[in-house]
């Protein structure tokens, strides 16, 4: 009974009766007055034999704690009949009592409605037979176990198609617990079983999304997204898929992509499943086999033109109100249909993919930018075919590392070999790239000695980083970078290295210097000076240049590079081919073989500091063009040739050398000497008797210039020409 009752007699702290009521004196008869302050063990003595007792603490009484006496109007062993009656006959779990031998005892409505067979038809049977005709296996190890240790099994997951809905798969979770008497011997076992489905499918559809959000998007590439989609979703929420991707998504064009239209352009881009029907990866799809018209929402469809019928959902792939493309989950032929929340697991499987894909296609758009700024072909100039032979590798790795190589023709017929690479990866590694690809180009027309070119390229790196600077997680811009210059006539070369690009000299006897020029600071980091050296190489060397081997700046080990580079006689490709395995990827490599202009292409005697000897230099210069044969104004090369011993007798010292270089198009003279004067041009006075010497080379020459050696200085000026003669053999020195 409740307590809010009046009880019966109610008790203090120690038993002794503090309230007596009209039903105790009636009950008992005894009167308050008798009763008051006595122990109740003198009235249990008066208890009915049929009477049961209730004892509880009675609430809210202003005296202190009490407690009340109830009589029960009932038997308790009844009271339990009728819970278990109602437990049995009223519960939505349904409870299955098996014997220790595991046979059905009985089993509550529920149950039987789950299982179908009448009660009578299944008691006394095996639980394993029993339920084996529904297709719930019973694993009886488990409960040899529960019977054995007494420790319950919990929430053990079954599958079965029950006959109250054979369509579809329901999902119960049973648990068994031991039934023993009161002196623990064991009398059972007590099975309950809860329908779970709804439970297991949120569960279930929580988990493909956590696996969408894991698999989906690992690559920036839109196939690969495609896939993963694919790859995610079969057989976990559809026996097949089909993944179309608009043909501008395909082909990785702008983000700026029309609106969704009636009828787009569509492609396979990825497939999955049991169906043998879904189209090959990259043919174009008939408008129609979406529906008539492309959902904007995920929907339910009919089942394909000619494909098999069963449950299918298209949703659209849209990001920003862009549409690039549709998903089709279908079902073999019945299969359990597709429900509502289905439809909205589709609609958050297709917004993250959609999200994936957009970051694919702007990755592939600066992918495509990139390798066309990265992976420009080189084409060697004509000009410094006569200097070197080369050969470049590229090896691409798509995430543009900012490496680069050039052959630059200078003056004198010598060349520049370039290898530098960004310290950083991406579009703004490569742009960067291009400015520093300018910088050193424009550098090297000024003709200056590598170290010096580096050191200005040092200021320009600095100069990107200050400009770079107000950006938002703009970082620090550094680059490596190796300059050679190699001179035909003498076979000198000068080399200067900022950080730890690879160089590597072989001699044609297969000797290999591994480290010419060592480790030094990158460019826009520490800073010059940088390492440098100058060489004299015997014709057939071969001068290997590669950006930094490894993303992490370590290089192949020098055995290996030995290896691949120390082989006589062996040519720039085979080098190339040799080496470029050791390379990491997004790294170039240029590979140059050197060679010496031939005795027949140049000529260089002395010059006496004398004003006297600008007259026989300037004849022996018409002689040699004559003899040469070359398709040249001779009168210009004379005037030109006079102006610039002129100068160096004047202002330099000696000693001086006058040198003609012929090449395929153009023809070299330059004035060497020994004094470090700069000349520069100014503009004469109508007045002046001199000054217009460098002018008149700037009106006559193609080109000119100066250029420093050691303690001196060149004076150069070059001459186009339209054509080479028959190629007489020079006259002898006079």
């Amino acid at each position: 009974m409740s307590s809010e009752y009046e009880p019966l007699l109610t008790l203090d702290g120690r038993g002794r009766v503090v309230g007596w009521s009209e039903a105790a004196e009636r009950l008992l008869d005894r009167r308050a007055a008798d009763a008051l302050g006595r122990t109740v063990a003198a009235f249990l003595a008066a208890v009915p034999e049929d009477g049961r007792w209730l004892l509880a603490r009675v609430p809210d009484r202003p005296e202190g704690p009490a407690w009340g006496v109830w009589r029960a109007d009932r038997d308790l062993a009844a009271l339990d009949e009728a819970v278990l009656d109602a437990v049995f006959t009223q519960s939505s779990v349904g409870l299955h009592v098996l014997d220790p031998e595991f046979r059905l005892v009985r089993a509550n409505s529920y149950a039987l409605g789950v299982r179908g067979p009448f009660e009578e038809d299944v008691v006394g049977r095996p639980a394993a037979e029993t339920y084996d005709r529904v297709g719930i296996p019973i694993d009886e190890d488990i409960l040899g176990d529960v019977l054995r240790t007494g420790r319950p099994a919990l929430d053990v997951l079954k599958r079965s198609h029950p006959p109250a809905d054979p369509l579809r798969e329901h999902i119960f979770s049973a648990s068994a617990y031991r039934l023993h008497d009161r002196t623990g011997e064991p009398l059972g076992l007590v099975v309950t079983a809860t329908d779970v489905t709804e439970r297991e499918r949120a569960r279930k559809r929580l988990d493909l999304l956590h696996t969408v959000r894991e698999r989906i998007g690992t690559s920036l590439d839109v196939g690969r997204t495609a896939a993963e989609l694919v790859d995610a979703t079969v057989p976990a929420f559809a026996d097949s898929a089909l993944v179309a991707l608009t043909d501008a998504v395909m082909r990785g064009r702008s983000l700026d992509l029309p609106p969704r239209a009636s009828a787009p352009l569509l492609r396979c881009a990825a497939t999955g499943g049991e169906d043998t029907e879904l189209p090959h990866q990259g043919a174009l799809l008939l408008p129609g086999l979406f529906g008539e018209e492309l959902p904007t929402a995920p929907a339910l469809a009919p089942p394909p033109p000619g494909g098999p019928d069963g449950p299918r959902i298209v949703a659209p792939l849209t990001v920003r109100g862009q549409f690039l493309g549709v998903v089709d989950f279908r079902r073999e032929p019945g299969a359990e249909p597709y429900t509502y929340d289905d439809l909205v697991l589709a609609g958050g499987v297709a917004a993250r993919t959609a999200t994936c894909l957009e970051n694919a296609l702007r990755f592939t758009r600066e992918h495509i930018v990139m390798t066309a700024l990265q992976n420009r072909p080189l084409r060697q100039e004509d000009s410094t075919r006569r200097a070197v032979e080369v050969a470049q590798r590229h090896r691409p790795g798509g995430s543009g590392a900012g490496s680069w190589l050039d052959v630059i023709s200078l003056p004198g017929a010598r060349v520049g070999l370039v290898v530098g690479q960004v310290e950083r990866t991406g579009l703004s590694a490569v742009a960067t790239m291009s400015r520093l690809r300018t910088a050193v180009y424009s550098l090297a027309m000024l003709d200056p000695d590598p170290h010096e070119l580096l050191a200005r390229l040092h200021a320009t790196t600095l100069r990107l980083t200050q400009e770079a600077s107000p950006m938002a997680g703009a970082e620090e811009t550094t680059a490596s970078c190796t300059y050679v210059v190699h001179d035909p006539v003498s076979g000198r070369i000068d080399a200067a290295a900022a950080g730890g690009s690879l160089f590597a000299v072989v001699r044609p006897d297969g000797s290999v210097d591994m480290d010419p020029l060592g480790r030094t600071p990158l460019l826009g980091a520490e800073g010059p000076p940088f390492a440098c050296t100058t060489q004299v190489l015997p014709e057939g060397s071969i001068l290997c240049l590669a950006s930094a081997p490894t993303a992490d700046g370590q290089g192949p080990t020098t055995e290996r590079l030995v290896a691949a580079l120390g082989h006589p006689g062996q040519g720039p490709e085979e080098t190339a081919d040799a080496v470029e395995p050791l390379l990491a990827r997004d790294r170039v490599l240029l590979v140059a073989r050197t060679l010496r202009l031939p005795e027949s292409e140049l000529d260089e005697w002395p010059v006496l500091p004398d004003p006297s000897s600008v007259g026989p230099a300037r004849r022996h210069v018409d002689e040699y063009l004559s003899r040469w044969g070359v398709a040249v104004d001779t009168f210009a090369v004379s005037i030109v040739v006079s102006e610039l011993v002129t100068n160096a007798i004047r202002y330099g010292a000696a000693p001086i050398t006058l040198r003609l270089i012929r090449g395929e198009r153009t023809l070299i003279c330059e004035v060497n000497d020994s004094a470090p004067t700069a000349p520069h041009l100014r503009h004469a006075k109508a007045v002046d008797e001199g000054g217009r010497g460098l002018q008149i080379c700037g009106s006559l020459a193609d080109s000119w210039g100066v250029r420093y050696i050691g303690e001196g200085k060149t004076l150069w000026a070059e001459f186009a020409t339209e054509g080479r003669g028959p190629g007489h053999d020079p006259p002898d020195r006079p």
